[in-house]
């Protein structure tokens, strides 16, 4: 009995020592740069999550604060931007928000749009004000460039949240990265890899846990077709493909590793690829230095549903032009790279 508890301890201190060296593991990139790029003026706060409309206009959220990340304006609050990817040299503007909403506290995260039968749009934006977790339903007018503050929605299974994609009228997956608020506690979350993070679904009707067991769920999408929804575990450094049901519970199909820690994932819509936006130095992320800092990469994923998908790298820098890219988002060969607390990179290829 004691041999077997000896070696039991030996397996979880060998899986702890594991876990933590994949968390803090820092990973140099060889430079892969579009040779058309240039970094996009006034969004210098990050630009956490982007959503382009099929008309090519661009939502991006910006000015997130988020426990143990760079703040690049620590006390001033957040804002959704708007570019018009169609533009030959597009400019970005941040949008009015309607009186009534509590824009001090504003603190965007996940994103996610919608159009309606009507071909209204909805943005539906992961707020944390005070630290705390809501999903904001907006109408976007677009002559005005503004945003109508329709909703607040709260929930006790609403915690933690990180990305949001809307699958309906007020109905809508989203991720939990973390299941302890406290960064101290979120840390050794992390390094002893509890796996308490979870994918649910939203409606006015029911709300349900349909995916369970992530390290951190992080981004999320859902595949062109409806059919699939893609789920990125940023520490796991994987995405999850999961077959989505009529009662929309989740099915787990597959997992995609990457060996990068992978954020927030956008569809291709030419070639219904995923890109995905990647941490490749975790430490240099979550111990920041400004002589040192971390790089971006962006990987496209190929054949998704194929047994063998083509991962490529879209782009990688080290930190010298883009610091810790979340999100990589493309509207006719034009690209939007976004950051944490950094700028944003606007390609054409």
């Amino acid at each position: 009995m004691g041999k077997l508890v000896a070696l039991t301890l030996l397996g979880a201190s060998l899986a702890l020592i594991g876990q933590r060296q994949r968390i803090f593991t820092s990973r140099d990139v060889d430079p892969v740069e579009p040779q058309k790029c240039q970094l996009v003026e006034g969004l210098e706060a990050g630009s956490e999550d982007i959503d382009i409309l099929p008309s090519g206009l661009a939502f991006i959220s910006t000015g997130l604060k988020y426990p143990g990340l760079p703040k690049s304006v620590p006390d001033e609050p957040g804002y959704i931007f708007l570019m018009d990817m169609n533009e030959k040299n597009p400019q970005a503007q941040a949008l009015d928000i309607s009186d009534g909403f509590d824009k001090a506290s504003f603190n965007p995260h996940g994103i996610s749009t919608f159009i309606d039968k009507d071909h209204a749009v909805y943005l539906y934006v992961v707020n944390h004000p005070h630290m705390k977790s809501t999903v904001e339903i907006f109408k976007f007018e677009e002559k005005q460039r503004s945003l109508i503050h329709l909703k607040t929605i709260t929930h006790e299974l609403l915690e933690s949240v990180n990305d949001i994609v809307v699958v309906g009228p007020e109905q809508f997956y989203a991720t939990r990265d973390h299941y302890f608020s406290k960064f101290f506690l979120r840390l050794i979350e992390m390094i002893l890899d509890f796996q308490w993070t979870y994918v649910l679904f939203y409606s006015p009707k029911e709300v349900k846990v349909v995916a369970k067991g992530f390290s951190s769920a992080n981004g999320i999408t859902i595949s062109p077709d409806k059919k699939y929804i893609y789920v990125a575990d940023v520490t796991a450094q994987n995405i999850h493909v999961m077959k989505k049901h009529d009662n929309w519970d989740l099915t787990p199909l597959k997992v995609i590793q990457l060996a990068t820690f992978v954020d927030n994932l956008t569809i291709d819509p030419a070639t219904e690829d995923i890109l995905a936006g990647c941490h490749p130095n975790a430490k240099k992320l979550l111990n920041y230095n400004p002589e040192n800092p971390p790089g971006s990469e962006v990987l496209r994923i190929e054949n998704v549903l194929s047994e063998h998908p083509r991962i490529s790298t879209v782009y990688a820098n080290d930190g010298s032009v883009l610091q810790g890219s979340t999100v990589a988002s493309v509207y006719k060969k034009k690209l939007l790279i976004g950051t944490i607390f950094h700028k944003t990179l606007y390609c054409e290829f």
